[in-house]
């Protein structure tokens, strides 16, 4: 039954911590903003997945309370530095950021880009029933956006008289 309950488990002590890395959180969150868990690159991600698994290690392990604390909040600074260098030096964003993708132009699958991505057309597919389209013809464009997300701009009926205003796609490559 070890592996369900032991004695020896620090009980206490992980519920302690967990209130003193919510509070160490928030209070970093609060000093750096909310662009520290943001997902606007892949670097973004890593980050946020690296700073879970600081926390679950400081609260499941050996490490200090202290320890972990000083882990995350360095991870959040670096995050914090980078994204102010992105913005001063283009040439960092352009080599650190992926730029978003155009799939679907209207309702023209663009096989290459598709290709380009690493995407099958039935992946295509499914985001478009995601977002409930149900033909080609509500479909402005389809966006392989940055993080890997795919984002599907459309019309709410085909009978619709919607403006597309294409500044949506200002950043957005048309051929891979």
């Amino acid at each position: 039954m070890d592996w369900i309950y032991s004695n020896d488990d620090p009980i206490l002590q992980t519920l302690m911590g967990c209130v003193l890395i919510f509070v160490v959180i928030i209070i970093l969150t609060r000093l750096i903003g909310l662009r520290a868990f943001a997902k606007f690159t892949a670097y973004d991600f890593a980050f946020t997945v690296a700073i879970g698994s600081i926390i679950s290690s400081t609260l499941t392990s050996s490490t200090s309370y202290v320890h972990g604390s000083i882990a995350i909040a360095g991870l959040l600074f670096i995050a914090f530095v980078f994204s102010w260098l992105q913005r001063k030096f283009t040439v960092l964003n352009n080599l650190i950021s992926n730029t978003p993708l155009l799939l679907m132009d209207g309702n023209n699958i663009l096989y290459e880009n598709l290709k380009y991505a690493r995407i099958e057309e039935n992946q295509l597919i499914s985001k478009l029933r995601e977002a409930n389209v149900l033909n080609y013809n509500q479909v402005f464009a389809v966006v392989l956006e940055s993080t890997g997300d795919i984002s599907v701009l459309h019309k709410s009926n085909s009978n619709s008289d919607e403006r597309f205003d294409k500044i949506l796609l200002s950043g957005v490559r048309s051929k891979p």
